[in-house]
């Protein structure tokens, strides 16, 4: 892919963004990639987690300038289908059968917000700093909005939505937005031990629990919630992977899937 570089190791994938010296910006190329490349990857058995990294000192930049140019002379029908491309990236992402971690080395803008959010688990260089700087541009967060909601909580979105301010990797942090700040050096070896512990666990178990963290999210905690879980727990005790997990605590020994 000209805009992505894939990569295999073990039950690991990385989707690397190779777009450096325009700072990882968005254009309608890449979109069109990182979707494919998600719904391909989390198709595949053998993948157990996937990475999404970036090259060069800016994770992603948001919009390209070539590509917000064009879209400055869209129709609205034109606007809405590019916004659509855009959202259904984000939404391959967000909804990928397998565990997804934003590997952040460098300084997230814009929709490169949305990327970081979408992805399950976020690990960020103390040296990064994010911005969700749409309103600047007289624009708004609105593809990305749900997912960055989600990420940071409503009541930092508010702020950081409204004032388009500059926080840096240790703000981040505490609202929530990424799970962990590590040194640049460090950044790869903090990686590998969550990767570690996602690939030690049950595929279908991870599967299953990021539906159910999915549907539990913003649904009312009401009877049709609670019916949901209940089927949900009934449903992969009875199924193989299950029955195996339970058997092989009980026996005291390695389930089959990491034989």
């Amino acid at each position: 892919m000209a805009n992505l570089n894939i990569s295999l190791h073990g039950a690991r994938a990385t989707v690397t963004l190779t777009r450096p010296a325009l700072r990882n910006a968005f254009n309608e190329e890449l979109i069109a990639e990182l979707s494919a490349a998600f719904q391909e990857l989390g198709a595949r058995p053998a993948v157990r987690a996937i990475v999404l990294a970036a090259e060069g000192p800016a994770f992603c930049a948001g919009a390209d300038l070539h590509w917000m140019r064009r879209m400055a002379d869209y129709s609205r029908a034109e606007n809405l289908a590019d916004a659509a491309r855009l959202a259904a990236m984000l939404r391959s992402i967000y909804e990928c059968p397998k565990p997804t971690l934003a590997r952040v080395q460098g300084d997230v803008v814009a929709g490169g917000m949305g990327l970081v959010a979408a992805c399950d688990i976020a690990v960020a260089a103390d040296s990064a700093h994010f911005c969700l700087s749409e309103v600047k541009l007289g624009l708004i967060p609105a593809t990305i909005g749900p997912y960055v909601l989600r990420a940071m909580g409503a009541r930092a979105a508010q702020r950081y939505f409204l004032s388009a301010e500059r926080f840096d990797a240790a703000e981040a942090l505490r609202i929530g937005f990424v799970h962990a700040v590590v040194a640049p050096e460090a950044l790869d070896a903090r990686l590998d031990e969550i990767v570690q512990a996602l690939c030690a666990n049950g595929p279908a178990a991870v599967g299953s629990c990021k539906r159910l963290l999915h549907d539990i999210a913003q649904a009312p905690l009401d009877d049709a919630l609670v019916a949901r879980t209940v089927e949900a727990i009934a449903d992969i005790r009875a199924s193989a992977e299950g029955r195996e997990g339970v058997q092989s605590f009980l026996q005291k020994r390695k389930p089959n899937w990491l034989d």
